[in-house]
């Protein structure tokens, strides 16, 4: 008796989450047992994949949720509609297994989902340029608290209040932005001007 696997959706369009839903139930061994309009908002129980949109009105990034789907046990299929180079790229670099565009057949979308809830690789020639894209970036391995500074300092904020939103001194966050600096340095990935740190932010999908 062949094992169904449980899928889940993170969609924060109600009219897209329908109809997925219902192609979903023409699949054989396929049981999608929740849909989430953001990541945190998915019921706890276990999941062999989570079909995940690309950009969801919580501001969250892809790289984020990515992380925090695989840090559940799942794997994660990209479905979008998205034309955002950038934020594909960071999807590739956390490692999504592929994407499917919303505009897609539905027997593709349906064999593409088919073959992540397995742990296969959905190939797509749009797919292998954001994978190579991303190769090509070093990562600067940077810890939760520096990208989480990063995100602020980049966007425009200044040492003083990104302090004063984390709660630490001036100082440390002056010591975290030369951290980043360096850590992008080190990877050939140039951070001297705020200019610059904002471009490494979306690149990493950091920033959207």
């Amino acid at each position: 008796m062949h094992q169904g696997r449980r899928i889940a959706l993170v969609e924060d369009h109600a009219l897209m989450a329908l109809g997925f839903r219902d192609l979903v139930a023409r699949i054989e061994h396929i049981d999608l047992v929740a849909s989430a309009p953001a990541v945190d908002e998915l019921p706890t129980t276990a999941l062999d994949l989570v079909v995940l949109d690309l950009r969801l009105a919580d501001g969250s990034t892809p790289a984020a949720n990515v992380a925090a789907l695989h840090d559940r046990g799942a794997y994660v299929l990209i479905y979008t509609g998205a034309e955002d180079r950038l934020l594909i790229q960071s999807a590739a670099r956390a490692g999504a297994l592929g994407l499917v565009r919303k505009s897609a057949p539905p027997e593709q979308l349906i064999d593409a989902i088919r073959t992540a809830a397995e742990g296969g690789e959905v190939f797509s020639t749009e797919w292998a340029a954001a994978i190579d894209a991303a190769a090509d970036l070093g990562d600067a391995g940077l810890s939760d608290r520096e990208a989480e500074v990063l995100a602020m300092y980049a966007a425009g904020e200044t040492a003083q209040s990104v302090a004063l939103h984390l709660g630490i001194s001036r100082a440390t966050v002056a010591d975290y932005v030369i951290r980043i600096r360096r850590k992008y340095s080190e990877v050939g990935r140039p951070a001297a001007s705020r200019v610059d740190l904002y471009r490494r932010a979306r690149e990493d999908g950091i920033l959207e």
